[in-house]
């Protein structure tokens, strides 16, 4: 059976098949992943430093190839696909230089007199599952902490990004990562189930949906597998007042379009103060309305397809069911007219509790705005949602901005600037939006064997 496939999401043509693993292929890969941890743990954490910064060295050097990749595979415009690779090659560097301080034996002061010091140790082999909308990126948070403290890694990437996670698997072998310490698996979910509780296997880290998280969860509880889930976000974009409005509708913009709205941090809910609504919504929407779509291949392109025919219908649904039970349709709502998975920037206002759109994650170019008296009132509306990823709070008061931060029921929140991600800051969420963190020195806390060594006083 072949499942994995790239497909031109700008044309439909199909580019190249792989086929699944078979069971004994990913027993070997288990198997390789298990006994590579020995040597791989006992390199010096500067020999493991010097690898991850030649993978850092390898992205910047192939840069306009790995950016054509996925410009290909999932329809990334390239001017935004070479910002992912060179973002990953800056993860890459950070874990390289600042992890060995992250991995420094912390001394305790016991009561009672004595010694004790908690080593950061790695825990053995993880299984890694990435998502399609940021091919490189996802890996590398998942990757570089862990390769760094000395843990070996499976990867199984999505199914229509088989080219790119090839080419991953090249670089790590030619930064020279041992065989078996980075691998990529095209396995099924079914093998996945199995790889996460084979008793070798330490932890499983998964971006993706909630039913993908759900089901990792599951299998990784009933194995007691520790695991860190980065899932879906519906973040709230908060107005509460605005000296310069064109450029917080410019932000707004930017925001919510960003990998043509396919980010899990993207502004996706704007809620604005009822003094501001009609003007911002005008402004929004024609802006909006005048992004132009274009092949993901040039260099000019801000706005390409959706990554595939079928997220494109599932959206298209998610605005067909506001629609028709009464949301206010500003801009957009249909197919553009051209070969592939576009869809047009859409505006929606008039949302209620009833319509998919309240309570779902948008997952493309179509944003929907609220009205609402008052902070009290924006923050309400704003944690009214089974996500709690990000958010963004616009005032010219900051003293207000914070306040409302504050109340957010986020793992992150932005004070008059779009929700982003670099290397030394921690992401992730609460509520629906995941479990854990990455990124920063939080990125090495999660798969690690906290030890305790203690020397008690003489007596």
């Amino acid at each position: 059976m072949t499942a994995y496939k790239s497909v031109n999401p700008s044309t439909g043509e199909t580019l190249q098949e792989f086929p699944t693993a078979t069971d004994g292929e990913i027993r070997q890969a288990i198997d390789s992943a298990h006994a590579a941890f020995t040597h791989w743990r006992a390199e010096p954490v500067e020999n493991r430093s010097k690898v991850l910064s030649r993978v850092a060295e390898l992205y910047r050097e192939r840069s306009d190839e790995l950016a054509a990749l996925i410009a290909l595979e999932m329809g990334k415009p390239l001017r935004e696909a070479k910002g992912e690779v060179a973002l990953s090659a800056n993860i890459y560097e950070y874990y390289a230089t600042e992890g060995p301080g992250f991995m420094a034996d912390e001394q305790l002061d016991p009561r009672g007199g004595g010694s004790a010091v908690v080593r950061t140790l790695p825990v053995g082999a993880l299984l890694g599952i990435m998502p399609w909308n940021y091919p490189y990126y996802q890996v590398a948070r998942f990757a570089a902490p862990n390769l760094m403290l000395g843990n070996t890694v499976l990867l199984k990437h999505a199914n229509n990004c088989p080219q790119s996670a090839l080419a991953m698997e090249q670089i790590f072998a030619d930064a020279g990562v041992p065989s078996g310490a980075y691998t990529n698996i095209f396995a099924t979910n079914e093998q996945a189930a199995d790889i996460i509780a084979d008793p070798r296997i330490q932890g499983v880290s998964l971006t993706g949906s909630e039913r993908a998280g759900a089901a990792v969860a599951e299998v990784a509880g009933r194995n007691l597998k520790k695991y860190v889930l980065e899932l879906g976000g519906s973040d709230p974009f908060i107005v509460l007042d605005s000296e310069d409005l064109d450029a917080t509708v410019k932000a707004a913009v930017a925001g919510r379009m960003g990998n043509t709205g396919q980010a899990c941090n993207a502004a996706k809910r704007f809620i604005v103060v009822e003094d501001l609504y009609e003007e911002f919504v005008e402004k929004f929407t024609a802006r909006m309305a005048a992004i132009e779509p274009g092949d993901p291949l040039q260099q000019e392109t801000r706005f390409g397809p959706l990554s595939s025919q079928s997220a494109a219908d599932g959206l298209l649904e998610q605005i067909r069911d506001a629609v028709e039970r009464g949301a206010t349709l500003r801009t957009g709502g249909g197919r553009i007219d051209r070969p592939g998975s576009y869809v047009q920037p859409t505006v929606l206002t008039d949302v209620t509790e009833d319509m998919r759109a309240f309570s779902e994650e948008l997952f493309g170019p179509a944003a929907v705005i609220y009205k609402v008296a008052n902070a009290d009132e924006a923050v309400e509306l704003a944690n009214n949602s089974p996500f709690g990823l990000g958010g963004a709070v616009f005032s010219a008061d900051e003293g207000r901005a914070l306040e409302v931060a504050d109340r957010l029921e986020t793992g992150m929140v932005w004070i008059n600037g779009t929700s982003g991600t670099q290397e030394d800051l921690p992401f992730g969420g609460v509520k629906r939006s995941g479990v854990g963190r990455e990124l920063a020195r939080y990125g090495m806390a999660e798969f690690v064997n906290r030890k305790l060594i203690r020397i008690p006083k003489k007596r």
